[in-house]
């Protein structure tokens, strides 16, 4: 495995990063380090909390319960205005400190201010050429489920607050609603199918109690489920519940539902003038220009679509080697192909199509992560201290054959992490896949990586926590599969079989998203690409390749920052050869927060260039 990391192409995966990651040359140090990193730490601190008034949903994530009766501000103007913080705060650091008299570590912070001021204003200049709300991750969908995942009610005032963020739903509604109007109106619409998502899962939002005589809709079920638990706490009386139960009907009813209902109401008068074949982003005004920004931004290296594509090609080629050896191991007589088809529709790969299935799918993820997690401290010298819990999606946002995602948990361990399985179709979710995706979603992958992170002392918050670089986190879960079997995980050879389906899974994203979005590719096109190198089912191919068309450059995150910590790790065991340690290299890799490949390489060069002087 070391050897074919190895011979990899590099292209340009530490390239992107040299304007921001590549420390200024140094001369004489004018002022003593410590001192110095200390004022800036102080003032990061300053700012951090500057910064998280543009984000109250961030801070009730970070268990904080300031503006807890707040959303996001979704506006163009306060992308606008956040971008312009950013930018202030660059200038005011760079007037203020002395980057020459820093630490190390604190020079990565600087560059990592820096990195994030220009994403933010790059994030702003490109935000008409965004699809706005659509089936992944549309906020249509996600505040709710925000509001019922992350907004904890302990005491009679945070419900007070959540019947605050209920009525708050409606102009945030309204806010993403224009943006997305005026997109449309400047020529950038998600494909048909997004809009289908969106009416959908809005409708499914404002159907049933309050809104109708119906079953309780997800968010009044929320409600008095939140109303009940105070009164059987003795937090607040039966008449108190009475008055918060008939202000948050109110909210529902007079500001979420028209909202919401205006949103519908738009996007089926607009739907018509969305591409029923669905194009890359190549097709839009400036849409060379978007995509660039975007595989930037996802990779955080300066790699061409081009470069990308044929990495993943290579990569695709490589890993079927793999796959044909346990096919054989496994005793199949036909090709790969064959194979592929065999483990994509055989009945013992599957689990009901029913919740029984579900369930039993969510108790068998649950059983790898408890198998593993004693491990962890053979390979980790810091390990989590926030509980991890495996949930299924909730129903009004469920799609069949969708991606298992992770949600984080408080830093303080009051709120778990969650790993989110969407389960409405369970021949879209087979059983070779349930091992490798527990460690990618759980341990040693997001739950670790995001913990590990929040908990982190010595370094500034906005390092740390709520923040997120694809190609760091998204590199991290998919070198944690990997990890795991040298953990011991994958006996099984159809688990291990499913280990190599992920990985190739990635490869196969960086064809796909290239040629999506560069290359022209159609739908049909990407999905024959897909399914003649993956076991995957066809309706979870065809969800994800609806996945890369509306959020271009995201999927190829994961293999190009597992490669890149892959590579990290082989220069530490070649250079520092029997001093390896692989506890020191995980901690170096996730000590430092989320960080672009470039400063990420940076900061385990240092660690290599300690241990040598040691």
């Amino acid at each position: 495995m070391k050897a074919a990391i190895a011979a990899l192409p590099l292209f340009a995966l530490t390239a992107a990063c040299a304007t921001y990651s590549e420390p200024p040359a140094t001369t004489a140090v004018v002022a003593d380090s410590a001192t110095e990193t200390e004022r800036l730490n102080e003032w990061f601190e300053q700012k951090f909390i500057e910064e998280l008034a543009f984000r109250p949903q961030t801070q009730t994530e970070l268990g904080i319960k300031t503006d807890y009766d707040k959303l996001n501000d979704f506006s163009i103007e306060g992308m606008q205005a956040h971008a312009k913080w950013w930018q202030d705060m660059v200038a005011e650091m760079e007037a203020t400190f002395d980057y020459d008299a820093l630490t190390d570590e604190a020079q990565i912070s600087w560059d990592v201010v820096k990195y994030r001021a220009r994403e933010a204003q790059l994030e702003y200049l490109f935000a008409d050429r965004t699809y706005v709300l659509h089936q992944m991750h549309g906020e249509h969908a996600a505040l709710p489920s925000f509001l019922l995942s992350q907004h904890t009610v302990e005491s009679d005032s945070d419900m007070v607050a959540f019947i605050a963020r209920l009525r708050a739903l409606g102009p945030a509604i309204d806010q993403l609603l224009a943006r997305a109007q005026a997109n449309a109106q400047g020529g950038v619409r998600p494909p048909r199918f997004a809009y289908d998502a969106v009416i959908r899962e809005s409708q499914a939002l404002i159907t049933g109690a309050p809104f109708d005589d119906g079953e309780p809709s997800a968010l009044w079920a929320g409600t008095e489920g939140h109303l009940a638990k105070l009164v059987e706490d003795g937090a607040i009386s039966e008449a108190r519940a009475g008055t918060l139960r008939e202000q948050a009907r109110r909210a529902l009813l007079e500001s979420m539902a028209p909202s919401y209902q205006r949103l519908i109401d738009w996007f089926t008068a607009d739907r018509p003038n969305a591409d029923e074949q669905p194009r890359g982003v190549a097709a839009l005004p400036d849409g060379d220009a978007y995509y660039t920004y975007r595989l930037a931004a996802s990779t955080t290296t300066e790699m061409t679509p081009d470069q990308v594509h044929q990495l993943g090609l290579s990569e695709v080629a490589r890993i079927r080697g793999e796959m044909e050896a346990i096919r054989e191991k496994v005793g199949f007589d036909g090709t790969l192909q064959e194979f592929f088809e065999f483990v994509r529709t055989d009945d013992q790969f599957f689990f009901p199509n029913t919740d029984a299935g579900a369930d039993m799918f969510l108790a068998k993820a649950k059983g790898y992560i408890d198998a593993i997690t004693p491990k962890l401290p053979q390979y980790f010298g810091r390990l989590p201290k926030a509980p991890l819990e495996v949930r299924r999606v909730e129903p009004f946002r469920e799609q069949p054959g969708a991606a298992q995602h992770y949600r984080p948990g408080a830093p303080d361990g009051s709120r778990p992490g969650i790993y989110y399985a969407h389960l409405s179709d369970m021949r879209a979710m087979p059983i070779p896949n349930i091992e490798t995706t527990a460690y990618h979603e759980g341990n040693p992958g997001h739950h670790m990586q995001v913990s590990i992170s929040q908990e982190t002392q010595g370094l500034p918050r906005f390092r740390t926590q709520g923040w997120w670089i694809s190609a760091f986190g998204e590199g991290w879960a998919l070198y944690s599969e990997s990890l795991a079997k040298e953990m011991g995980g994958f006996t099984d050879p159809y688990q291990d079989f499913g280990r190599l389906q992920a990985e190739m899974w990635r490869a196969i994203r960086l064809v796909l998203d290239t040629g999506i979005h560069s290359k022209g590719w159609t739908s049909e096109q990407a999905v024959a690409f897909a399914l003649e190198n993956s076991s995957r089912p066809e309706t979870a191919v065809r969800s994800e390749v609806r996945r890369y068309t509306v959020w271009p450059g995201q999927a190829t995150s994961y293999k190009i920052g597992m490669i890149r910590i892959q590579q990290l790790r082989a220069r530490a065991e070649r250079e520092l050869g029997e001093d390896f340690d692989i506890r020191g290299f995980h901690d170096t890799v996730l000590g430092g927060g989320d960080i672009p490949l470039g400063i990420l390489e940076r900061r385990v060069d240092n660690w290599i260039a300690k241990k040598k002087a040691s």
